[in-house]
């Protein structure tokens, strides 16, 4: 065979491979929790994962580890495709089935409570790795329980506020809605389901309206400033980032300089979504270059381009050494 067959063949056997791994190309991974009002696992991990202040977040890193904290911005299911209500089960909402996160879904009414009143509110959700998507927020009935295990059924039945791709201000993904009348302790419930990927996201904000007087489960009265949890200060998610193993800034869990690790897939993911996390684009985020759900289609479009292509070319060399060894 000449050399420039060889290289010919070389060509073709290395692009084929190479366009094939372009086809397993997906967004990178979103990541993120509630900051306004404060989510279990952010004010935990504002607290000190190591050594937090209040007794509910000790109990939580007591029964989860440190690590968990550190990731506050995962507590994900990469498969939910909008099947949240179907694959959570009752008592592990706050941890969305994972069971890392399992010190959230502890039963307690001392959980350090953002006050609220009822009437408009401007949330704010801390997207470290922010994608498109919709966010639907739920609140508790009157007569919730802190005491007892969260269950779906704790829940109004439909969101009180909700909004697709809201605006990002400062990181924070900013949207308003209108709280309804409540009075004591309650809990809000955020899904944040991405639309360029079947993950989702969820939070566990703890509220109180009016004075608490620690009924259920004990605690003292939120308008303690000892027990209003505060959210990670952009100094604190700097700092933290060595010890996380969850990717930020939108680069996916894949990025091999980073270290960083997917989190770990739930055991109620459906099956039918199919694998957890693909390799993704060290730069990709979609939110920041202005891409939306059909950016991974091209992507996907143009890989499937170079393969037919590298196919194309491989039959064109094997069609020519064929045809030579004939003609002698």
């Amino acid at each position: 065979m000449s050399a420039r067959r060889k290289v010919a063949y070389a060509a073709a056997a290395t692009a084929a491979p190479l366009a094939l791994t372009a086809l397993a190309i997906s967004p990178a991974s979103a990541h993120g929790s509630m900051t306004d009002p404060v989510s279990r696992v952010a004010a935990c991990y504002a607290e000190g994962p190591e050594s937090p202040d209040s007794a509910a977040c000790k109990a939580a890193v007591a029964a989860s580890g440190a690590q968990a904290f550190y990731d506050w911005n995962g507590v994900n299911i990469a498969n939910a495709a909008g099947k949240s209500k179907e694959i959570i089960p009752d008592g592990k909402l706050c941890s969305a089935g994972n069971d890392k996160y399992k010190g959230l879904d502890l039963a307690r009414g001392d959980w350090p409570s953002s006050k609220l009143s009822a009437g408009s509110h401007t949330f704010r959700y801390k997207g470290t790795a922010p994608h498109k998507g919709s966010f639907d927020l739920y609140i508790t009935k009157e007569g919730y329980d802190p005491s007892k295990p969260l269950k779906w059924s704790d829940l109004e039945a439909k969101p009180f506020a909700s909004a697709t791709d809201p605006k990002m201000e400062n990181g924070d993904y900013v949207f308003s809605g209108d709280i309804p009348e409540r009075s004591g302790r309650h809990l809000i419930y955020s899904i944040w389901q991405r639309s360029d990927s079947p993950e989702a996201f969820y939070t566990c904000s703890d509220v109180v309206f009016g004075a608490d007087n620690g009924s259920a489960g004990g605690g003292s009265s939120a308008t303690d400033k000892a027990d209003e949890p505060a959210a990670p200060s952009e100094e604190q998610i700097a700092d933290g980032q060595d010890e996380s193993t969850v990717e930020h800034n939108g680069h996916g869990d894949q990025d091999a300089e980073t270290g960083a690790e997917s989190a770990a897939p739930q055991e109620n993911a459906p099956e039918a979504a199919g694998a957890a996390e693909e390799p993704v684009a060290a730069d990709e985020n979609l939110a920041e270059t202005g891409g939306d759900s059909t950016t991974p289609y091209i992507a996907m479009g143009g890989a499937a381009v170079l393969a037919m292509g590298s196919a194309l070319l491989f039959a064109t060399v094997r069609r020519r050494v064929s045809t030579g060894r004939h003609s002698r």
